[in-house]
């Protein structure tokens, strides 16, 4: 067994890049028998307990480096991210405390020459061998190793060449050219876009081999940009065929059996509120009027749990998948259609399955009582929030009276939430109104209002007792139960400081000793300027300062909400962590054991990661849409705000339709400018001329780049032509 268990370390030491099931590790050590793969799979349990393996995934195994390089003992290795830059040099990043540290120095990024990448590409996981070097001087490496790569697929353009074909990346910070073989090449031509997959490199060879996956077309038009982005953000274009059947496959029936497990709610007064174009509503709301001056609120969530099994084809789609993504011009959903818009819905006037959070709460948004559990309701009415904002303002309409009240008890839980110091954003959302070939026609700002807020609250609510239900340490309890919280840490004292600063020549004193006492300040900052010219400017600078929320089985709070537990438990329909929170508690509500915490360590990493894949999707389609709202307007003026500053120019929001540019830094030839970092300003050293974060100024529009989705803009000084 214990040759068997150096022959597994070994086969994952072989600088492949890939995460291997346990059938996949027997093949590669040759065993592919019922009884052999039998003990790969205990001797890989052995390996993970002594941490040579890292669970990665879901039924998946990597190599831990920290363990393994003891044989290397007397190298420095480092295992971190490697970061390209636009000017050609690369560093690695690394993670946590590097391999057999032995000086301080080591934390410091490390320097990679072209001709030590190996393989690696930008933002790969890599292993690196730090060579010697004197202190002080800047580290040097090589990378010995791609732990696992950063992008399943890119996107790009074909050239054929004398009868080569080669893949060239849009992304700027991919530097290598993919050979594609003739046979691989899926009928595509010179200069149509395509997403790729890398199949071989051999070490030592500066360009891997590819195989074409999807050709999307000639560059530009809409349908072929908006894939584009999706396979740059390593989003699947479809579903594989497989989940499809199985999600079609599922009874649309509900059973008596399944009826009498359930809490029944068909007759209480239940709607729904979502906007206009909506397709899948994962949320509705009940009310019913109790004695003695209290109301029972049911906050029902589409019961993904019943429909989506753990190990099943849709639930692996769902995981990898991680979120559903919401472009301008559609909606990429995590789960098929006949689940996202049908079973799984909350449509009107059918029976539908629910997990759901009851209170029983009085006026003063008080709970006095609460149920976590399995549901069956029928809504009696789908509103879209502009219907719910003229009842709420009208006070007429469906169901007014049930709206009215909730609306209240709503607003007491807001007031409550800023009273615990939760920090007041309200933050802009830029939309389309898109013609018969989405092409933009116009832009305007997403306004919340209290329609927006009903919503919010009891979904916030819903999210911070579960996470209290689980969170909180019980009675004869060591610890609590292992689960998936929704955490944002506090801002990072080097931006917090700067930002201190600047607001303070503004007139502003933010006192920063505590959490509570930094809130209160931004929220008094923020309120003080509402409607004042600066408070755009002190608004985004303010969210910009802010951590990032994400996933975690560590619960450290939530900064932004001033929440001690929060989770994310109302939305399974379009976010994976909510069905692993949906299962979690159904685990800890009938007293089941607690869950692995290194395993959902590993999901609520994934889950992030492809968060942020799905928000840097969406803004890649907004920036789109603004090029191409702009395309026909070059040559034109517009008034615009500062809305950043940096080494390669400034960027103006204009100020109509609220498309970014930048005005390139050799637009400003009439004097000699520097940046001050501390005060978020370009300062003129000889004129005096001044540029700042939220400063007014006019631009002309110079070009557009839809492929790169980029506008460059001419700032106009007084007297300029």
């Amino acid at each position: 067994m214990e040759e068997l268990g150096k022959k597994i370390i070994e086969a994952l030491s072989t600088g492949k890049t890939e995460k291997l099931n346990y059938k996949q590790i027997a093949a590669k050590v040759g065993i592919f028998d019922k009884k052999g793969r039998e003990q790969v799979k205990q001797q890989i349990d052995r390996l993970v307990a002594a941490k040579q393996l890292l669970k990665s995934g879901r039924g998946k195994y990597r190599i831990n480096y920290r363990q393994v390089s003891g044989k290397d003992s007397h190298r420095n290795y480092v295992v971190g991210r490697i970061e390209m830059k636009r000017s050609g040099m690369a560093f690695v990043v690394p993670q946590d405390e590097p391999v057999n540290k032995t000086d301080e120095s080591l934390s410091d990024d490390i320097f990679i020459a072209d001709g030590n990448l190996g393989t690696a590409l930008h933002n790969d996981i890599v292993k690196v061998l730090v060579f010697p070097t004197r202190r002080g001087k800047r580290r040097e490496g090589q990378v010995v190793e791609v732990v696992s790569r950063s992008k399943k697929q890119l996107v790009g353009t074909i050239n054929i060449s004398k009868g080569v074909a080669y893949f060239i990346p849009d992304n700027a910070y991919f530097r290598r050219d993919v050979i594609i073989p003739g046979r691989l090449l899926k009928k595509a031509k010179s200069g149509d876009k395509v997403v790729v997959t890398i199949t071989d490199w051999v070490q030592g060879t500066r360009s891997p081999l590819g195989e074409v996956l999807h050709v999307l077309g000639k560059p530009g038009g809409n349908e072929v940009e908006m894939l584009s982005i999706l396979a740059e953000n390593d989003f699947p274009l479809k579903f594989p065929k497989a989940v499809e059947e199985a999600a079609e496959a599922i009874p649309n029936e509900i059973t008596p059996e399944e009826l009498k497990k359930r809490r029944d709610f068909r007759n209480v007064t239940t709607f729904t509120i979502d906007p206009e174009d909506a397709k899948d509503f994962d949320d509705a709301l009940s009310f019913e009027r109790l004695e003695e001056g209290l109301f029972r609120v049911g906050i029902h969530i589409a019961d993904v749990s019943h429909y989506v099994k753990p190990g099943s084809v849709i639930d692996a789609e769902a995981y990898e998948r991680g979120t559903s993504v919401y472009l301008v011009d559609r909606t990429i959903p995590m789960l098929p259609e006949a689940l996202s818009n049908n079973l799984c819905s909350l449509r009107p006037h059918e029976d539908k399955l629910c997990y759901s959070a009851v209170f029983d709460i009085d006026e003063n948004a008080k709970v006095h009582k609460e149920w976590f559990g399995h549901t069956v309701i029928n809504s009696d009415r789908r509103f879209n929030y502009e219907e719910a904002q003229e009842i709420i303002e009208t006070g007429k309409g469906d169901l007014a009276e049930e709206m009215l009240q909730l609306h209240k008890i709503a607003q007491v839980l807001r007031q409550k939430r800023f009273d615990n110091n939760g920090i007041n954003f309200e933050t802009e959302e830029v939309k389309f109104k898109l013609d018969e070939n989405a092409h933009p026609i116009g832009v305007y700002l997403k306004v919340q209002k209290e329609a927006n807020w009903l919503i919010e609250e009891f979904m916030l609510l819903a999210n911070r007792r579960v996470a209290e239900k689980v969170g909180k340490k019980r009675v004869n309890q060591k610890q609590p139960n292992v689960f998936v919280y929704r955490v944002h840490d506090k801002p990072l004292d080097e931006k917090l400081n700067t930002f201190k600063n600047f607001v303070k020549k503004l007139g502003f004193d933010l006192r920063t000793s505590s959490v509570k006492t930094l809130n209160a300040s931004l929220n008094s900052m923020l309120a003080s300027e509402k409607g004042k010219p600066d408070y755009n400017m002190l608004s985004k600078l303010s969210i910009r300062i802010m951590a990032r929320a994400e996933y975690s089985t560590d619960n450290i709070g939530h900064y932004g909400l001033a929440f001690s537990h929060y989770t994310h438990f109302t939305s399974p329909i379009r976010r994976y962590p909510d069905l692993m929170v949906h299962r979690l508690l159904d685990r800890y509500l009938s007293n089941q054991e607690s869950v692995d915490k290194e395993e959902y360590t590993e999901y609520c990493k994934h889950c992030s990661q492809m968060e942020q894949q799905a928000t840097q999707a969406e803004r890649d389609s907004v920036k789109y849409k603004q090029a191409e709202y702009l395309v026909d307007k070059v040559g034109e003026v517009f008034d615009a705000t500062i809305s950043g500053i940096s080494k390669w120019g400034v960027y103006a929001e204009l100020t109509e339709s609220h498309c970014e540019g930048m005005i390139p830094m050799r637009a400003f030839d009439d004097d000699f400018y520097y940046i001050d970092e501390e005060n978020y300003t370009l300062v003129g050293l000889h004129k005096g001329r001044n540029l700042r974060f939220g400063d007014p100024v006019k631009v002309k529009v110079v070009s557009v780049d839809l492929i790169k989705k980029q506008m460059n803009f001419d700032i106009i000084f007084e007297g300029r032509k």
